[in-house]
């Protein structure tokens, strides 16, 4: 008998006997103690190191300036992805509610099924197009599945996977899939990873897939590409990048890494999002030879086992690939991107702080201590700058940051009075004198 149903009939038998069955009858388990006790003193732990995550919630669209709960006006967000300020941009929103109203609010469906509408294979070229190699695209829900559904799909227990030290934790996840070989290089270093392919050579008679981050997202460094295809050339071997934090605005047209660094001809294969650059709602993708991307269709358990991307998702995705094709509107969003990184690195450089990175809108601030980045964090939403502490697990111990997020969307103004909020704080905590 259902719960609610048990207890009217209890009612009905007196109200005794009913306060006595509500206080044993529970339609929630309970957790055993071990697990409980376990998991209560993890938690403290994490909070006693600084290291527990509290998640902020704001009351507004996603955009430069916004509104969080329980703060009285509106905060300047400096830790978002919305590196060209597209995810609440008119046209972005537009093609969303068209591509909502049009095909509806989702398929229910996985793509092989009857998961696949033509605007899912629309933005697949489109996407495609965007590489402009003759290439193929498969969309995923998210990069991380992207990265999950790579590794598996490719490879062999007789191939190698060849990883930076520093890759994002769904390349590492990705990697564990896969009964591959595992090696590692140390971050950015092209001679390593030469070092690494030599003994890759020795130990598999298969493939060889070096991976690595297009930009390291922690760290705001941009992977050595021309150096690493001219490693893997060398050993004939295959390239993946994730270009999460490239797409869109990396590069003289935001192609990314690949462009940054010369050498799109010279990538086999790119994972990237639809998540952060263009129009920061949700999906990813992985783009390169057709042969590989058929493979994936019909391998890759993420795509095989998931929903397909909602419609307004894909309009809204279209929207923020047609801005970031065209010139004229494309240039005017990079120039300010990049004048604003220019301002806040060489104004908080000039301040004393520790940055990290070179050459990328993320541009994170060395403090080391977990509980220093969370109380400055907090100190520094008190004078209406939002920004977050980033501590063990996310990056290393004893290498806690603020990882600070330009955008187009900020205006110069902004950027300044960040700066002076992080001198203000940093002096009274004695980060900077």
């Amino acid at each position: 008998m259902p719960y609610p149903a048990l207890q009217n009939g209890l009612r009905h038998c007196g109200v005794a006997a009913y306060a006595t069955t509500r206080r044993t009858v529970s339609n929630k388990a309970q957790l055993p103690a071990a697990l409980e006790e376990r998991v209560s003193a993890k938690l403290a732990e994490m909070r006693s190191a600084g290291t527990f995550k509290s998640e902020r919630v704001i009351t507004t669209s996603q955009q430069a300036s916004i509104g969080v709960q329980s703060h009285n006006t509106k905060v300047v967000n400096f830790c978002a992805n919305n590196y060209l300020g597209l995810a609440d941009h008119p046209q972005v929103v537009e093609r969303a509610t068209e591509y909502l109203q049009k095909w509806g609010n989702g398929l229910s469906s996985v793509r092989f099924i009857c998961g696949t509408q033509t605007i899912h294979k629309d933005l697949e070229q489109q996407i495609s197009d965007f590489y402009g190699q003759n290439g193929d695209t498969i969309l995923y829900a998210s990069c991380f599945d992207a990265n999950a559904g790579l590794f598996e799909s490719l490879l062999t227990e007789d191939d190698a996977i060849i990883s930076d030290t520093l890759n994002h934790a769904s390349i590492i996840d990705g990697v564990r899939l896969s009964k591959a070989k595992r090696f590692r290089y140390n971050n950015g270093d092209a001679a390593d990873l030469d070092a690494q392919l030599q003994k890759a050579s020795s130990s598999v008679k298969g493939i060889k897939l070096v991976a690595t981050d297009g930009v390291f997202s922690m760290d705001g460094n941009i992977a050595p590409l021309r150096e690493i295809c001219d490693v893997v050339e060398r050993h004939n071997a295959v390239l993946f990048v994730d270009d999460a934090h490239a797409t869109g605005f990396l590069g003289p047209t935001g192609r990314g890494s690949g462009e940054y660094a010369g050498v799109m001809d010279r990538v086999h294969l790119v994972n990237s999002t639809l998540g952060k650059a263009l129009g920061g709602a949700a999906g990813g993708y992985t783009t390169g030879s057709p042969l590989l991307i058929s493979l994936l269709r019909n391998t890759s358990r993420p795509y095989l086992f998931s929903n397909t991307l909602p419609p307004s998702v894909v309009g809204a995705a279209a929207a923020a690939l047609d801005l970031v094709a065209a010139a004229p509107t494309r240039q005017p969003l990079l120039d300010r991107l990049w004048a604003n990184a220019a301002l806040f690195r060489a104004r908080m450089q000039d301040a004393g702080f520790v940055l990290a990175g070179k050459d990328h809108a993320i541009i994170p601030v060395m403090l080391g201590d977990a509980r220093l980045a969370a109380r400055m964090a907090d100190m520094m939403l008190a004078r209406g700058v939002y920004v977050i502490g980033f501590s063990y697990p996310v990056v290393p111990k004893d290498r806690a940051r603020i990882r600070v997020q330009l955008s187009a969307a900020h205006s110069q103004a902004q950027v300044n009075d960040a700066v002076d909020a992080f001198i203000e704080v940093g002096r009274e905590l004695g980060v900077v004198r």
